[in-house]
């Protein structure tokens, strides 16, 4: 039986599981409005028996589109439980520097909460905020690094300069940059940022206009070990910190009591930008999703096929089933219920 959902078109795919999962959340609501009627569960002597129902139809969707509203609804539940519990700790360390109580214990034990939250953010945040607790609109989490000495110093103190970067374990392409003499800080980093984008990194500016670099944090372990800059060989990278480590606090006396309030309320701010930042991402590709709205006889139909197959009991009709649904998560069914 063919129960693959081909694309329509190359620019708007019809990509299987996704239509599976949208069937799903169409079956979903369809179940929410018209309950079912539970006579018609019941198979009389003479019924015909169940045939296998192929999965007909299927649903075009930008595949850019779901994978950015995927994206910012984790990011979104991601950084509101660390708001909480960054909301806990402020209530806490607030009481215990004021003398109004002493939850020394609660305070070790949000702390530690608080450290396992962190630890888990590549897999629970959907792979949207990075170690500084940031979300970037449409671009998967960065990781950021320094290159040792090659900073802006060493660039604006000689005459021009030409410097060869491959980056990759096979040498990757070879790609260069001239630095002139007279360059400003923002020109010589834009040039490398024009430089190594094909290669996924990227160049920008710290607030002392130090060089800052960053990759994409999926592809940064195959990375990290394989930058070479011509004259110099293989480089040492440094990666950034990240912005919170509540490991590292110390409560035993009011100068670190003081210190780690700041860093909590900075994290506080961080975090509630990101959550404008992931809202923002959400809202704009839901407009989009406006422009590409199903109708809903069509979702009642690909509900009814769906229910149809499911109903079934024949080897073929679970095998469509089965294949359609691989890969089809809990959260993927959320994302498309929420787009409604």
């Amino acid at each position: 039986m063919e129960a693959a959902l081909r694309p329509a078109n190359p620019a708007n795919q019809s990509i299987g599981n996704s239509a599976a999962a949208a069937s799903t959340a169409a079956a979903v609501r369809t179940s929410a409005v018209k309950p079912a009627d539970p006579d018609s569960r019941v198979v009389t002597p003479n019924a015909p028996a169940p045939t296998s129902v192929p999965l007909q139809r299927g649903i075009r969707w930008n595949a850019n589109t779901q994978g950015n509203v995927a994206r910012a609804q984790q990011a979104l539940d991601y950084l509101e439980r660390v708001a909480s519990q960054l909301e806990a700790l402020k209530a806490d360390l607030s009481a215990k520097i004021t003398g109004r109580a002493d939850p020394a214990r609660q305070i070790e034990a949000r702390s530690q909460q608080l450290g396992n939250l962190l630890e888990a953010r590549r897999k629970q945040s959907g792979g949207g905020v990075d170690a500084q607790l940031d979300f970037s609109d449409g671009q998967p989490a960065q990781t950021r690094f320094r290159i040792r000495g090659f900073d802006m110093a060493a660039l604006q103190s000689g005459g021009q300069q030409t410097y060869a970067f491959s980056v990759g374990s096979n040498g990757g392409p070879q790609l260069t940059a001239t630095i002139e003499p007279g360059m400003t800080p923002e020109e010589i980093a834009a040039r490398l940022d024009r430089t190594l984008s094909p290669v996924k990194v990227r160049v920008s500016l710290d607030k002392d206009q130090q060089l800052v670099f960053s990759a994409p944090e999926a592809e940064w372990v195959g990375m990290k070990d394989a930058i070479a800059i011509s004259g110099r060989g293989r480089v040492d990278t440094v990666e950034e910190p990240a912005s919170l480590a509540p490991e590292q606090w110390n409560i035993g006396n009011p100068d670190a009591l003081r210190q780690s309030l700041r860093e909590v309320l900075q994290a506080l701010a961080r975090v509630r930008r990101a959550q404008d930042a992931a809202s923002s991402a959400l809202s704009a590709a839901m407009a989009d999703t406006a422009q590409q709205a199903i109708p809903e006889v069509e979702l009642q139909a690909i509900a009814g096929d769906f229910a149809a197959t499911a109903a079934s009991h024949d080897y073929q009709s679970l095998l469509a089933i089965t294949s359609a649904l691989v890969g089809v998560s809990r959260d993927r069914v959320q994302a498309l219920l929420g787009l409604r």
